[in-house]
């Protein structure tokens, strides 16, 4: 009987896991929606991350400065959210393994952060309702910069779903252009406070649930005297 030798299992260059770890990382931060899923393909190597964001900023910030926002409605309003987009989105299909690229993901939240207050307080959106929609981002952000800090990444329907800072800019500006900015705010408000809240609770509930059986099996494998061990130690420290 003729056998063939296996081949062993290809073992990952602990240099080549890790730059995909931080890409993914960077690109989780980043929080894309479906408008750049749909375009990462199709705009070549892209532009370079750091200038981009930065040049974004700057251009927020003058429109910003000069006032040419006037009364937050008109076509005026779309020009600091076409100016992120036209910019930012082209970086997307960058892998962000440059030394500063990791500036890119403040760079966006912080642009996007301002974009939405120049809009409101433009056409005079109530500050509650934009400090409400900035904690609901925020608290999206953390959570996922929490999650994959403990290697749990969110699903990727998540970040569609929540329409990623380039689609809620382009609601905002539209909204702001249109007259009705405080409706799109409070019904974005609502839609992403229910979704991030809900699909972060049950994430986490789940997972919990998936460690116990492995810490209950833990357990059950310890020695009569480790238990008793660890039984005596709690009881002191109590």
């Amino acid at each position: 009987m003729i056998t063939h030798p296996q081949a062993a299992p290809a073992v990952p260059d602990p240099d080549e896991e890790r730059r995909r770890v931080q890409t993914a990382r960077l690109l989780a931060y980043r929080d894309d929606g479906p408008l750049v899923a749909v375009l990462r393909g199709r705009m070549g190597p892209g532009l370079p991350p750091v200038p981009a964001a930065l040049a974004a900023l700057l251009a927020v910030v003058a429109v910003g400065v000069t006032g040419v926002l006037g009364d937050g409605s008109g076509p005026a309003a779309l020009l600091p959210v076409l100016a992120m987009v036209v910019l930012v989105v082209p970086t997307a299909p960058r892998d962000h393994l440059g030394r500063f690229d990791w500036l890119v993901p403040p760079l966006i939240r912080g642009t996007e952060f301002l974009t939405i207050i120049l809009l409101g307080l433009a056409a005079d959106t109530p500050k509650w309702l934009l400090f409400v929609l900035i904690y609901v981002i925020g608290y999206h952000t953390y959570d996922t910069v929490y999650r994959t800090r403990q290697s749990i990444w969110p699903a990727p329907w998540v970040f569609q779903a929540g329409l990623g800072w380039e689609v809620r800019l382009l609601l905002l500006g539209a909204g702001a252009a249109l007259g009705v900015l405080d409706w799109v705010v409070a019904v974005m408000c609502v839609y992403l406070g229910v979704l991030f809240a809900v699909e972060s609770v049950t994430s986490w509930v789940r997972l919990d649930k998936q460690a116990s059986p492995a810490q209950a099996s833990d357990d059950l494998e310890a020695s009569p005297e480790e238990a008793m061990e660890q039984a005596t130690g709690e009881a002191d420290k109590a």
